[in-house]
């Protein structure tokens, strides 16, 4: 096996039209396609003997750009920093809802469910869509750059968009000038394209064309600004690994898991395309489990999986048609099955030639137990670090301190929402006791007077004041009573008990920074207000569990 790696700089926007977006859209892949690519290379291939169209009888056409045992154009990537070409991000990983990677929290924690689904977070949510470089503790993120383009119908002799106007026979609208929108890849973008090759022969030969030139114009709207790229870094491997972990390293592990690395098409018996994911349900193996077994003459035991699903389709230059549409499973599903032992050889030979249908264009990309941790460490790349703009007029830093410290309030509203959802009062308390409790804290809301509250507590009837105390904070400390916890609360504000990192609780906007224990926040009472409208929303909750 012969690999060719090559970089791709997109030195024009790049539009590689997906099936996202409205009708009046054109919203580009995130990546370059293999299909694409290897349109690209045809079209040299072509150029260079002369050719109108392609031989479909000819071996070497054959070899070279339709059989996917030979020759497979892999999808290009985002380059990562260090050269290596990145890898979508998995669905399997999940993270805290409200953790979000950024200046302040350059590095925030992911948990793999697919190897271990503990009770580890309250709100679990995907990290989201993305390219990353995996590491043996940490994984870094990254995301192409885009950009969108408003443009309207012109008329081709004119030049120009003219006005709409109305048939006044038809009463139909008619002329140039509707509006459309282009999102695509922006410039100034380093992809990093593959292609793997049968022998060195052809290896060879596909070299040559790209070699031709540097550039190389590829995707929609061509002769609008778009699709020119440049061609470097052309090298021939033939110990190239899209994973870089060794296939020794993955023999035994506590799960046999299955990641794509791209898209990938399967036909059920019946010959439709399926997307159905394996199951402990199935009553047959869903047709992924089948090709696995197939080609490495395990049993697979399904346990569980995290997958999406896609359209698929394209424009056909030779047709002038787009290509028929077809449902594939998204690249970044993890499928996890009972751990069963694999030959080093075997995996390389299955990873090395995909599965599925299209694998000459870079469908069925997979990766044979590359997860095998539970949790990582998630980053940003280095360059995303830029040093803060410092502002230089008053009222500029002014709106700067305005907007830190509406995100520090969100900030803590979400927390606050949080920390009310897991706590409940248990207990025999009366609505009418907690609505007095509730008003109060109203009041005292408005100057943040945590006294006003404690002297509420301390002035309570025997009967009031005894069901304050017989009532549970659940959970917390030693399950304190009601007014403990109340009393706590409202005689260290500044301490912010119920929240547990206040080490994230910052916000820094162009170089000026809110948190919860400066010198604003002080004279604010910032503290005494979130005590107050704790208690508030706590009374509020209690009163409608009681309903």
């Amino acid at each position: 096996m012969k690999v060719i790696t090559f970089s791709l700089y997109t030195q024009q926007p790049l539009l590689a039209t997906s099936f996202q977006g409205d009708p009046n859209s054109d919203v580009s892949y995130s990546y370059i396609p293999g299909s694409m690519i290897r349109g690209g290379i045809i079209g040299r291939y072509l150029k260079q003997h002369g050719l109108q169209e392609l031989d479909l009888d000819n071996d070497e056409v054959k070899r070279l750009f339709f059989d996917g045992n030979s020759t497979k154009y892999l999808n290009a990537y985002l380059l990562s920093n260090e050269g290596k070409r990145t890898l979508p991000v998995m669905r399997s990983w999940f993270k805290e809802k409200d953790a979000e990677l950024n200046d302040e929290s350059p590095e925030i924690k992911v948990f793999d469910f697919g190897i271990d689904r503990s009770d580890v977070l309250e709100n679990p949510k995907f990290i989201g869509e993305g390219f990353c470089i995996k590491r043996s503790d940490s994984i870094t993120i990254y995301k192409e750059k885009r950009r969108i383009n408003i443009h309207n119908q012109r008329d081709r002799k004119q030049g120009r968009s003219t006005q709409i106007k109305r048939n006044p026979h038809t009463n139909q609208l008619q002329g140039e000038g509707q509006i459309f929108r282009y999102e695509a890849i922006d410039s100034g973008q380093t992809f990093q394209g593959v292609i793997i090759c049968g022998n060195e022969i052809d290896a060879n030969l596909l070299i040559g064309l790209l070699q031709k030139s540097e550039d190389i114009w590829l995707g929609g709207s061509r002769t609008a600004g778009y699709g020119h790229l440049r061609i470097k870094n052309i090298k021939l491997s033939d110990d190239w690994n899209e994973i870089y972990v060794s296939p020794h390293n993955r023999t035994e592990t506590d799960f046999f898991t299955v990641a794509l690395l791209s898209d990938l098409i399967l036909r059920d018996e019946c010959g439709q395309y399926a997307i159905i994911p394996p199951s402990t349900s199935n009553k047959t193996p869903a047709p992924l489990t089948q090709e696995i077994e197939k080609i490495l003459g395990i049993q697979l035991q399904p346990q569980i999986s995290y997958a999406s699903s896609t359209l698929i389709g394209g424009f056909n230059r030779k047709w002038g048609l787009p290509l028929p549409q077809v449902t594939a499973i998204s690249a970044g599903s993890v499928f996890v099955f009972e751990a069963v032992h694999v030959n080093p050889d075997a995996i390389k030979d299955i990873e090395a030639r995909g599965i599925g249908e299209r694998r000459n264009e870079g469908f069925g990309r997979i990766a044979i137990n590359w997860l095998d941790k539970s949790s990582y460490g998630v980053n940003l790349p280095r360059d995303n670090y830029r040093e803060k703009p410092e502002l230089q007029e008053d009222l500029s830093r002014t709106l700067a301190a305005h907007m830190a410290e509406r995100l520090l309030h969100q900030k803590i509203e979400r927390v606050l929402q949080n920390f009310v959802g897991r706590i409940k009062i248990e207990g025999d308390i009366s609505n009418s006791q907690l609505s007095r409790l509730q008003i109060i804290a109203g009041k005292a809301l408005s100057n943040g007077d945590c006294n006003l509250v404690l002297s509420l507590l301390h002035t309570l009837p025997s009967n009031a004041k005894n069901q304050f105390e017989r009532a549970k904070v659940d959970p917390s400390d030693n399950r304190h009573t009601l007014m403990q916890q109340l009393q706590e609360w409202l005689e260290k504000p500044e301490s912010w008990i119920w929240i547990s990192n206040k080490q994230d609780l910052t916000v820094n906007v162009a170089n000026v920074e809110r948190s919860i224990t400066d010198e604003f926040a002080k004279q604010n009472k910032l503290a005494e207000k979130y005590t107050l409208r704790l208690i508030t929303a706590l009374a509020k909750k209690a009163m409608k569990e009681n309903k």
